[in-house]
C-alpha cells in the first residue's frame, strides 16, 4: 500500500504570514491540531507545519500577541515529509524515528499534496502489529518526561 493510498488529499494550508489567531481559528473549525505552511497558495511549496503546540509554547507561553505574530516567527521548519508513492511502511518508520503524529506528502517539486496522520495509519492498518509498534514508538516519553 502506498501513503497515497491512506493520505487525506489537499489539506488546509496556511502562508507563513498568516496571523496565529486566524491559524487557530483555522485549526478550530476544521477540527485539526495542525495546518502545513506553505510559501504561497499557489506554489503550495511545504515550508513548515504549525501545531496546536507550537501555538501554546512558542506563543501564548511566551506572551505573544496571536493578532500580530504571524506563523512564520513560530511554525516547525525543517519536515520531514513523504511522497505519495512511498509504501505506508515507510511511512511508519519515518512517524516512529522522528515521533511524529503526522506527515505531509509532497511531490517532486515539494509542493503538498496530502497528510497522513497517526489515525489514518491506524484505521488502515488495523490488524497490522506494525500499526501497533508505530504508535508506541511515536509516543514513547522523551525529554525529561521520560523519567
Amino acid at each position: 500500500m502506498k501513503a497515497q493510498d491512506i493520505m487525506s488529499k489537499n489539506p488546509t494550508c496556511v502562508t507563513p504570514d498568516t496571523t496565529l489567531a486566524d491559524a487557530a481559528r483555522l485549526m478550530k473549525t476544521e477540527n485539526i491540531g495542525v495546518v502545513p505552511v506553505v510559501e504561497s497558495e499557489s506554489s503550495k511549496r511545504l515550508v513548515g507545519v504549525l501545531t496546536d503546540r507550537d501555538i501554546a509554547i512558542r506563543a501564548v507561553a511566551e506572551g505573544r500577541d496571536g493578532t500580530t505574530t504571524s506563523v512564520g516567527h513560530i511554525m516547525t521548519s525543517n519536515v520531514r515529509t513523504s511522497t505519495a508513492t512511498d509504501s505506508v511502511a515507510d511511512v511508519m518508520d519515518l512517524m516512529g524515528r522522528e515521533q511524529v503524529r503526522r506527515v505531509p506528502v509532497v511531490d517532486e517539486r515539494g509542493a503538498l499534496v496530502g497528510i497522513i496522520s497517526q489515525a489514518d495509519i491506524v484505521l488502515e492498518a488495523k490488524d497490522d502489529s506494525r500499526a501497533e509498534k508505530t504508535v508506541a514508538q511515536i509516543s514513547k516519553p522523551t525529554g525529561k518526561h521520560a523519567q
